[in-house]
């Protein structure tokens, strides 16, 4: 079994997003900057996965570039995955050294499928203005992520971009502080599919909170979302019928929640091959 999981308000949290005072009990850091925390994990659901049985194989699926990915210290020494997967997609790091056979291919197709990255910037770039864009960044030489001020972002005409956008081949996410500009050939989904084929890893279970994660969610066999973020507050909107459940909590502990219904997935599918098997 795979348990494919999206890191940032899925199972880390920065100080913005706990949702929990910082001094709440159970936080430990996940990840650091010059020094200083700048993420964190709920002890219990670190527990959790530490204690995954050993058919089950953890797998991080960020949209994070790889340095940034690197700089969340406790998938770098307490729990180092075999596998992890970065740039929303468009990287695979196996024993720690990036796969560039998968990198080179997702370039290709991303120059087969979609429009190039500088037409797309500058389409999207129609509704960017410095009243609400901080700064801009090309992640990986794949993606673009803008920090922005939230209040003052003009969300229906973003909105409305967005549905131009996917015409041309890339997809738009708001998560918090950024917006992200993503050639949909970039996606989760390829990169687990991809990895799944290559382990013979059988079924997958997957976590996540925004839009980017929505295809790996309904590419799982058993999937979960924490009670905040773009698939929460979209299901909340539009009501949409969907294959996957919401926690009972939102913020940091909606992590212990994720990780339990892992743990009990895993239960019951081994049951129901001891049961076959007999």
């Amino acid at each position: 079994m795979i348990y494919a999981s999206d890191l940032d308000q899925t199972l880390i949290y920065s100080k913005r997003s706990l949702g929990v005072p910082l001094e709440s009990p159970g936080l430990l850091p996940a990840e650091q900057i010059d020094g200083a925390t700048s993420a964190f994990i709920s002890e219990q659901a670190l527990q959790w996965l530490k204690t995954l049985p050993e058919d089950v194989m953890f797998m991080p699926v960020t949209t994070r570039t790889m340095e940034q990915y690197r700089r969340i210290t406790v998938f770098q020494t307490e729990l180092v995955p075999a596998y992890a997967v970065t740039s929303n997609g468009g990287n695979i790091i196996v024993g720690g050294e990036v796969d560039r056979e998968w990198n080179r291919r997702i370039h290709e197709q991303v120059r087969r499928d979609g429009a190039h990255a500088e037409e797309a910037r500058q389409v999207f770039g129609q509704v960017l203005h410095e009243d609400w864009v901080v700064n801009e960044r090309f992640c990986d030489e794949l993606f673009y992520a803008f920090m922005i001020e939230r209040d003052r972002m003009p969300l229906e005409q973003v909105l409305e971009k967005a549905r131009i956008m996917r015409e041309m081949g890339w997809e738009v996410s708001i998560q918090g502080r950024k917006v992200y500009l993503v050639p949909a050939a970039v996606n989760k989904q390829a990169a687990v599919k991809h990895i799944r084929n290559l382990t013979n890893g059988g079924a997958v279970v997957a976590s996540g909170d925004s839009l980017l994660d929505r295809c790996l969610l309904d590419y799982a066999d058993y999937a979960i979302a924490p009670r905040h973020g773009e698939l929460y507050r979209e299901q909340l909107r539009d009501k949409l019928e969907v294959n996957y459940r919401f926690t009972e909590v939102s913020g940091v502990y909606a992590a212990d929640e994720i990780m339990a219904y892992v743990h009990a997935i895993h239960r019951s599918v081994f049951a129901a091959q001891t049961s076959f098997s007999e």
